[in-house]
């Protein structure tokens, strides 16, 4: 028998020649495995959270469950699908197949145990983290600024910055702890304090702190907080209340002003008293105000002729108030300046209730008397008189109680009115009214007098008339 030459290759035996493929292809298809049961439980997570998402309480539970199954059943599976991948170990010496066997054996138990674990680093590789498995709440639409932790506690406002806070239009950034008042409103469904501040502008701050989820129970309400105010914008700002206390809003009850209450009384502007003493206006005026005029009686009462006096233009007033009115009669015909609330009900005049009276000194005569032709008229006499240009005209008529003689406006400047003077009677006779005229253009003029009514000169009871003829 011939002998292999030393060159020639020795037979590989068929334990040794089939070994090696068939471990690596075992490997291969347990890889396979791992890989897809770790797709499966990723894929399954996904639909885990889609469902969460949506809020699908039973799809929820019912992938849970799924999930579960397949974690469970992955590594089973896994080791049954290797068992039957795997092919049958050839035969083989006993010697080198004992060394073989043993490899083979060792390699899957050292490979299949950690299939759990595989499971997650697959599910890792494909779709990144592993997801949480437990449902989460649902979502919040909008963060909301719900603060439920108080900031520590800050300075104490000064005077200067709550004037500063107070203010519409400035004070930005001003911050420190105070209180505010203000009516409670919801706006964005969180509660914010309206104040009113200087100049009657409102600011409206935000109110937070634990307390915002009840503060919405007080809307309307009178509500004080105290806390650390932030002013934010030049109009508003937030406070991070500390304290609070609400009032019910009160509800008003619109109360039938008595009978017998007089109205509130105000001073009277210059405006409004120089109307109150002008011919034609302001009638409706009444507060409280000083006045001057000259003091006539009409009958027993006392009259303060404060413009136009002795012509169908003149305002007068009814002096009311026994204080004032006990010491007038020997005032009588004077000027006197006197304070008290003025009524004045028509254009024409009306009543003052006098609280001090004070006498003042009567006004220079405009001409002087002296030194002139006077030409005088006694009576309701209609007569025709002759006067020189620039000298005197008097006309002295007797008075009724309630009524006074006057001359339309316009004629009195045309004939040169100069003074209409009223002159009380002596020992309770009538009293009488002069009226003195120097004209300044010469002509013939008809001057009518007309006894009207006080305080509505509109009404005359009678008339009469003089012609007055101008000489030069």
């Amino acid at each position: 028998m011939a002998k292999p030459k030393s060159g020639a290759k020795k037979p590989t035996p068929a334990a040794k020649t089939g070994a090696k493929p068939a471990a690596k292809k075992d490997n291969a298809a347990r890889l396979d495995l791992i890989r897809n049961a770790s797709k499966k439980v990723a894929t399954a997570a996904t639909k885990v959270v889609k469902a969460v998402a949506e809020g699908a309480k039973g799809k929820v539970a019912a992938a849970k469950k799924a999930v579960a199954e397949k974690v469970e059943k992955a590594p089973a599976a896994a080791k049954k699908a290797a068992a039957k991948a795997a092919p049958p170990a050839p035969t083989a010496p006993p010697a080198k197949a004992g060394k073989a066997a043993p490899a083979a054996k060792t390699a899957p138990a050292a490979k299949t145990a950690p299939a759990a674990p595989a499971g997650k680093k697959g599910a890792g590789k494909a779709g990144g983290k592993t997801p949480s498995l437990v449902p989460a709440g649902p979502a919040v639409e909008k963060p909301r600024p719900r603060a439920t932790k108080l900031p520590p506690v800050g300075e104490p406002l000064t005077k200067r910055e709550m004037e500063q806070l107070l203010t519409a239009g400035e004070g930005r950034g001003v911050m420190g702890e105070g209180s505010l008042k203000g009516r409670l409103v919801l706006s964005g469904e969180l509660p914010h304090l309206v104040v009113v501040g200087r100049d009657k502008r409102e600011l409206t701050f935000l109110l937070q702190g634990p307390d915002q989820e009840v503060l919405p129970a007080y809307v309307d309400h009178k509500v004080s907080v105290s806390g650390l105010i932030k002013k934010t914008t030049n109009h508003s700002g937030v406070v991070e209340v500390r304290k609070y206390s609400a009032k019910k809003p009160e509800v008003e009850e619109v109360a039938p002003p008595p009978s017998d209450s007089e109205p509130k009384l105000r001073y009277l502007s210059p405006g409004e008293v120089s109307m109150a003493v002008a011919a034609g206006m302001g009638a409706g005026i009444k507060g409280f105000a000083s006045i001057r005029g000259n003091l006539e009686m009409m009958g027993e009462d006392f009259v303060l002729v404060v413009s136009n006096g002795g012509t169908r233009q003149q305002v007068s007033f009814a002096i009311e108030g026994k204080a004032a009115v006990k010491s007038l009669r020997k005032h009588v015909g004077q000027t006197l300046q006197v304070t008290g609330v003025v009524d004045k009900t028509s254009g024409w005049g009306g009543r003052i209730t006098a609280e001090t009276v004070e006498p003042r000194p009567s006004e220079a005569r405009s001409v002087s008397r002296d030194e002139m032709e006077l030409v005088h008229i006694e009576g309701e006499v209609p007569t025709s008189v002759d006067v020189k240009l620039n000298h005197g005209l008097t006309v002295r008529l007797p008075e009724q109680p309630g009524a006074t003689w006057a001359i339309e406006p316009t004629l009195a400047k045309r004939v040169g009115l100069r003074e209409a003077n009223f002159e009380p009677g002596p020992n309770g006779s009538p009293a009488t009214r002069e009226f003195f005229f120097t004209p300044r253009n010469p002509g013939n003029f008809e001057v009518e007098f007309f006894l009207a009514k006080a305080f509505t000169p509109g009404v005359v009871e009678r008339s009469f008339k003089i012609s007055v003829t101008v000489k030069p």
